[in-house]
């Protein structure tokens, strides 16, 4: 990829990473780009005081030393990728992972997803993540894949009738096409079409609508939805092997099947709804969707966005 020059790794600093840092020296290594990692953690008792140094070391070390099994693997030595280890304790992780985003203007934040019982979704520090963070936010999972095999996908809506989601589309193909041809060099571009008032007219005794304009209706709706896709994918002038699920029913429901069935690792998707009002940041759909997914997620957002964090 050629999108991204500063990158923020965030840890915890208390498991092994090696898996999620692989996955990070390869988009720094990709871009040419800078790499900081950042350990947050809880702030230390002051009772203890005495002790905070050697627990931050501690840390630090623990972190260095998934870095040295993730370059092994990657084969990539420090100067081709350095990085510098920082530690950031206290309350509220997002908010403070968030202001040294916008402080050190990192353009890429990676950090592993927050670990849940079934797989699926994201939990609260990812999701605040999601919804606040100014710069595209890269969730890892482990992929068990060669990089040379990894599959990646990207979600769309090509009838956005906002000019942000408009462009947040484009950007989105442009990304995912970029991060495909790093890996196995198919891009699958997953967008879903439905008519919602099908079921109400069928169904309702006041209003006679014969079946034959109601499938009319449905092949119009289909129809369009797929010029709209077509064009957006002309205009956004990518290349390479593309693979285009035009699937009909509700994203939440569609996409998460999809990605099952194709075995996707990374998926691509934007994460704003609108923006201008304070604390509605992820629409309903996309916040069913990204708690049904269980890969890797790159998540953007439009241009122009604003996160409700302050710097300081």
């Amino acid at each position: 990829m050629q999108n991204f020059h500063n990158i923020l790794f965030v840890s915890h600093g208390i498991v092994d990473e090696t898996e999620v840092l692989k996955q990070a020296l390869s988009l720094a290594s990709n871009n040419k780009a800078a790499l900081k990692a950042l350990i947050v953690c809880p702030e230390f008792p002051s009772t203890m005081a005495d002790y905070k140094e050697k627990y931050q070391a501690s840390l630090k070390a623990q972190l260095q030393q998934s870095i040295d099994a993730a370059r092994k693997q990657v084969k990539l030595n420090d100067a081709e990728v350095s990085i510098q280890i920082g530690v950031e304790s206290g309350d509220t992780p997002a908010i403070r992972i968030i202001q040294h985003v916008l402080r050190d203007a990192h353009d890429l934040v990676i950090k592993a997803a927050e670990p849940k019982e079934d797989g699926k979704g994201f939990k609260v520090l990812d999701m605040d993540f999601l919804r606040q963070c100014p710069c595209p936010v890269w969730l890892c999972r482990p992929i068990a894949s060669h990089r040379g095999d990894i599959r990646v996908a990207v979600a769309i809506d090509p009838e956005s009738k906002e000019k942000t989601g408009h462009d947040l589309s484009l950007r989105l193909l442009e990304f995912s096409r970029s991060l495909a041809d790093t890996c196995n060099g198919e891009l699958s571009i997953i967008s879903c079409w439905d008519f919602k008032h099908e079921k109400d007219l069928r169904d309702n005794v006041w209003v006679r609508v014969p079946e034959k304009e109601i499938k009319d209706i449905l092949m119009d709706t289909k129809s369009r939805h797929k010029t709209a896709l077509d064009n957006l994918i002309n205009e956004s002038n990518i290349a390479g092997k593309i693979q285009v699920d035009h699937v009909r029913g509700s994203p939440d429901m569609v996409i998460p099947k999809t990605i099952e069935a194709k075995e996707i690792d990374i998926l691509v998707m934007g994460t704003v709804a609108r923006t201008g009002v304070a604390g509605f940041f992820i629409g309903n759909t996309a916040e069913n969707v990204l708690q049904k997914i269980e890969c890797t997620l790159l998540a953007l957002k439009p241009n122009g966005f604003v996160s409700p964090v302050k710097v300081y």
